[in-house]
């Protein structure tokens, strides 16, 4: 990754998604004592959330779930379950707070970490990108996880400029393609935002480098559509490409929507790409190896 900067060309424009991870994981309790574990996924209007219940399995509509009791200390936060609105889906949850909810979440939340991390890494901030800002997804950007604010100094020394956006990750980004058909596939949905002028200094750069697939996500939903919203766009082979020129990427898993992604972006040419990384021990998932794709090269 240190020679990143010597891979980027002046006149580039690096683009990176700027959202943070919520401490999105409560660890509460029904009245009657049984623990259940709450994933806010989505906020889908004020207080109102999508959520995964784990231990769950008993809850009802209309139960108030609550953090256990410190002593001599009221919780400043409860969590009222709504309902579902398909067996399979996730809940719909809305939270009971007074004033501001993030500063109820930081208190009782955790940052959701990927299971597989071993202990040394379960720092809640090696989980958070260097340029981290709002507070919203339920997974982080990954690709960018790489970067740090000394190789970052160092490309825009070499002339690269840096571009924001923001896409909210939910967990449905990993959700694997279980079906032969990638067309049937169902695609999440997501929130994005990108700005006029960002949109502008992408038109007006030598090349647009994305930091991670969801960047890709944001700025080809942005140039196909309206600059924010929800996008549901399934980028596999065939995709028309109209903004991005070259990815960063982490290496991802079989069957998933990335992949596709990786594939509609340089061709079989992928396939070669992992062979080398898995003859060479490269590292998958969150904080695993990445790579440097050019569309340009087929």
């Amino acid at each position: 990754m240190a020679d990143l900067p010597a891979l980027l060309e002046p006149g580039d424009l690096l683009v990176v998604n700027d959202t943070r991870v919520l401490p999105a994981r409560l660890r509460l309790q029904r009245a009657t004592g049984g623990q259940v574990e709450v994933l806010l996924l989505e906020e889908t209007e004020p207080r109102r959330w999508q959520a995964l219940l784990g231990g769950g399995r008993r809850v009802k509509p209309g139960e108030v779930l609550r953090p256990s009791p410190a002593a001599g200390e009221p919780a400043a936060l409860a969590v009222e379950v709504v309902g579902r609105a398909d067996p399979g889906g996730p809940w719909e949850v809305r939270l009971l707070v007074e004033g501001d909810a993030e500063p109820a979440l930081r208190r009782h939340g955790e940052v959701p970490l990927p299971p597989y991390l071993r202990p040394a890494a379960r720092d809640p901030e090696r989980y958070q990108t260097v340029y981290a800002r709002r507070a919203a997804s339920a997974a982080a950007p990954t690709a960018g996880l790489h970067l740090t604010p000394e190789l970052l100094g160092a490309c825009e020394a070499r002339g690269v400029q840096l571009a924001r956006v923001e896409l909210v990750v939910g967990l449905d980004t990993f959700r694997p393609v279980a079906v032969d058909d990638p067309a049937e596939h169902p695609i999440h949905s997501e929130r994005y935002a990108v700005s006029p002028e960002v949109l502008e200094a992408c038109r007006a750069a030598r090349r647009v480098v994305a930091v991670g697939t969801t960047t890709v996500r944001a700025l080809e939903s942005a140039a196909a559509g309206p600059l924010e919203g929800r996008t549901r766009l399934f980028i596999r082979r065939g995709h028309p490409w109209q903004v991005v020129d070259v990815l960063l990427t982490n290496f991802h898993v079989p069957r998933s929507t990335l992949l596709l992604l990786v594939d509609a972006f340089v061709g079989d040419r992928w396939r070669a790409l992992y062979g080398a990384a898995l003859a060479r021990g490269y590292r998958f998932l969150s904080f695993g190896d990445a790579m440097l794709l050019d569309r340009g090269l087929r």
